[in-house]
């Protein structure tokens, strides 16, 4: 088992550290040339992969441009217009009804406050988070997805379950001045590294500060059971 560094907030600059000469580009997947649209992708993926949404926003940015747009549509047209999206059905009700919400109380335009964000049909601080930060350069929190959720375990940085909880264990650890970036290199890794089912530890960066390491450790710290 790697060995993790002694303190949580020595571990978390080491991980950022090695992560940051790992993937010196990282950065947000999802396309979009807009608040709105960075907006919609945000919610779309939700339990769905990056790729998937860029498919089916392509398309789906060229009929809807406004908030008016996803106002005046129908459940069932925009969910048609995300058919191949998980849950695309409940999506599209998410979608119609925030074009309906921006359009009545922010004129059209997308707002830069966590708690106007967080009042918008399917959006939670997750979206939320995303949205301040790569929309209004507003960095409030970290941004805790499925990648983030594992690895902040498997790399001894939390032992809470929950994503609110998670963010809240590595506000006190992570810097600041790292807070978006973190999520963005996490999600770089998990893909690439340390996925849910097939954690490749021979080839981790991160393997001899890891305390799931498989060379090791009979544990993977972020389900709590045997590899």
């Amino acid at each position: 088992m790697g060995t993790p560094l002694s303190s949580r907030e020595a571990q978390a600059e080491a991980v950022i550290d090695r992560l940051h000469e790992e993937y010196p580009d990282s950065t947000i997947s999802l396309n979009y040339s807009s608040r709105l649209e960075l907006l919609i992708a945000v919610v779309l993926s939700a339990q769905c992969t990056d790729e998937r949404v860029n498919d089916v926003t392509e398309e789906l940015f060229e009929t809807y441009e406004t908030a008016e747009d996803y106002a005046n549509a129908t459940e069932d047209e925009l969910a048609d217009a995300i058919y191949g999206i998980t849950f695309h059905n409940s999506k599209g009700g998410y979608l119609q009804g925030i074009g309906e919400q921006l359009v009545a109380e922010h004129d059209g335009e997308v707002p830069d406050e966590m708690s106007a964000l967080t009042d918008l049909p399917g959006v939670g601080r997750k979206t939320a988070n995303v949205v301040l930060q790569h929309a209004h350069d507003v960095v409030e929190g970290i941004v805790v997805d499925t990648h983030v959720q594992r690895l902040s375990r498997r790399l001894g940085l939390t032992e809470a379950e929950r994503p609110d909880a998670i963010e809240q264990d590595l506000l006190d650890v992570v810097p600041e001045s790292e807070w978006q970036q973190f999520t963005h290199l996490l999600i770089d890794h998990g893909r690439a590294v340390c996925g849910a089912r097939t954690a490749e530890c021979g080839e981790c960066v991160l393997a001899d500060i890891c305390p799931s390491e498989k060379g090791d450790s009979d544990v993977d710290l972020a389900s709590g059971e045997p590899w």
